[in-house]
């Protein structure tokens, strides 16, 4: 199996972990569980981050992250008709998750299936189905339960506070296109496993130590604000890269990012990762994302002196049923395991 296929089995399996921020114990067992079996050491943090130890040079060490927290919801009341109203995890429209199957997780390890749904949903009935704004208020999920009122549902064992994850309903076409939500971010997720396991089998020699933090609330803005070890003077953040119709990036290329909502990103990292690209011969972008920031922007926040990057996959529909191809999979890890190797 190739580097690339192994990245995108990885992803596939990634997605189908349900991980909204501050629900991601799955996904972080299930990356101990690769870790482990590669032969690396790693380090649970505190706050549920995973901090993996690839050895190899003994200082100036370089730290690759990837967030395993992904959009999703928490339940904010149950209405007297036993539906249930929502809080956002992340930041998207609600048009974004309309009509889509959800899971619900109790505190008491249950769960329960349901959909989302705008309080007039049909057209038979209400004038403003469509219309309707989509808004907290006028979204509920509606229960695969036979239920009637807040009592039965209460009987169930929900409650405020209980996470919901949305369904990623991952697909690979024979094309090479991945299709799921969450891509944003367990693609790159996948992309680390594959380097990791690159470096594992001596198919690349990394010149400087390497570390990898797998963070669990990017999404909420301070996934990598702790976690760096005192001889890291570089992280590179590996994220999604936006499409968008003024931006360069696509879904067949890595997008290196120049600049986010956080501010630029540094010259010579930058650099570095333009010259990792042509020395790997693959398809890249350098793009500028308006609304958007990442683990690297806050560890800078937090206060760290370290050069920061970022670069990852293209991905269309950003934050929504995401896609990507598997030739930005594949420029992307390319282009990681020669920036190991260069100067």
């Amino acid at each position: 199996m190739t580097y690339v296929q192994e990245a995108v089995n990885k992803i596939v399996e990634l997605c189908n972990i349900p991980s909204p921020t501050g629900y991601t114990y799955k996904a972080i067992k299930y990356l101990i569980d690769e870790f482990k079996n590669l032969g690396f050491k790693y380090y649970l943090t505190n706050k549920n981050n995973l901090l993996v130890d690839l050895g190899h040079g003994d200082s100036n060490a370089i730290m690759f992250t990837a967030h395993v927290d992904t959009l999703g919801a928490m339940v904010r009341s149950i209405t007297n008709k036993g539906t249930l109203k929502i809080t956002r995890i992340g930041g998207y429209p609600f048009s974004h998750i309309e009509n889509e199957n959800c899971t619900i997780f109790t505190r008491d390890g249950k769960e329960f299936t349901g959909t989302i749904y705008n309080i007039h949903p049909s057209v038979h009935v209400y004038e403003d189905s469509g219309t309707i704004k989509r808004s907290e208020e006028n979204m509920e999920i509606v229960l695969d339960q036979k239920v009637h009122s807040k009592e039965d549902v209460i009987e169930l064992g929900i409650m405020p506070g209980d996470f919901v994850s949305f369904d990623p309903r991952t697909v690979v076409t024979k094309t090479g296109f991945i299709k799921s939500r969450h891509l944003d971010d367990k693609a790159s997720a996948g992309i680390l496993i594959a380097l990791a396991k690159s470096i594992r089998d001596f198919a690349i020699e990394p010149k400087r130590r390497v570390y990898m933090l797998f963070t669990s609330y990017e999404e909420v803005g301070h996934g990598g604000a702790a976690n760096i070890p005192e001889d890291v003077t570089e992280v590179i953040a590996v994220d999604m890269g936006a499409v968008g119709s003024d931006l360069e990036s696509n879904v067949y290329s890595a997008s290196i990012c120049a600049k986010d909502s956080s501010g630029p990103y540094d010259y010579e990292i930058v650099g570095k990762l333009i010259k990792a690209a042509k020395f790997a011969e693959v398809n890249y972008t350098v793009d500028i994302y308006p609304y958007y920031s990442s683990d690297v922007s806050a560890a800078l926040r937090a206060g760290h002196d370290i050069k920061h990057g970022l670069v990852g996959p293209g991905i269309y529909a950003s934050h929504g049923y995401e896609r990507t191809h598997i030739e930005a999979i594949e420029a992307t890890l390319k282009l990681l395991q020669k920036y190991l190797e260069i100067d």
